[in-house]
């Protein structure tokens, strides 16, 4: 039987992916709900995890896919804030971020094939709340920008005026997780370098 904390985590990419509709809806409301699905995400991330601890049971199907619905969730916002001209999301940064989540991927991979669970390193999980950071803030300069557009009055006026005065934090933050996701992964290599080099390495003959 499947465990709570690993329920919780196949939700979170449920959400992820009803997140990611919402985000390309174009349309304020949309968005502003987009907003909260993601919030509520985010927060089963410490959900599953205090529970798969605190009720000891920790599985290897949560230790790799706990990390990888981390992954999806990044990665679905991003994805869907290039396409939104508002934000100026630099696709470069996107593009290295995803690049970086599908390596480390590729060596849990390595080494599940070895038999071992490739745990999240501190580098890891600090990059993980970068992200997620990131994603926040985004969502919040975006929801801005739809209120501005939704209220009247002086609250429209504050909207207009605090839009134009975090415009470039959008990008500004994207390039910086970008900086920190390479970070983990340089990290996450040099700790692993021994199984990587074994998994492209032919057996030595004795």
């Amino acid at each position: 039987m499947m465990t709570l904390a690993n329920k919780i985590t196949l939700t979170r990419a449920a959400l992820a992916i009803v997140m990611f509709l919402f985000i390309i809806m174009p349309f304020g409301w949309a968005r502003l709900f987009a907003t909260l699905i993601f919030i509520i995400a985010a927060s089963t991330d410490w959900v599953d995890g205090k529970i798969a601890r605190e009720t000891n049971t920790i599985t290897p199907f949560g230790a790799i896919v706990d990390p990888f619905v981390d992954k999806i969730l990044v990665a679905a916002a991003f994805f869907a804030f290039v396409g939104i001209k508002e934000l100026d999301i630099p696709i470069w940064a996107v593009f290295f971020i995803l690049l970086r989540e599908l390596m480390i991927s590729t060596l849990r991979v390595i080494a599940a094939l070895e038999g071992k669970v490739m745990a999240a390193e501190r580098w890891g999980k600090f990059k993980t709340v970068i992200q997620m950071t990131a994603v926040g803030t985004i969502f919040f300069v975006l929801d801005v920008y739809h209120l501005s557009h939704i209220l009247t009055g002086g609250a429209k006026s504050t909207c207009i005026i605090l839009f134009i005065t975090l415009q470039k934090v959008p990008y500004a933050i994207t390039a910086i997780a970008a900086v920190i996701t390479w970070i983990s992964a340089i990290s996450y290599l040099k700790n692993n370098w021994e199984l990587l080099k074994k998994s492209w390495s032919l057996p030595v003959c004795k």
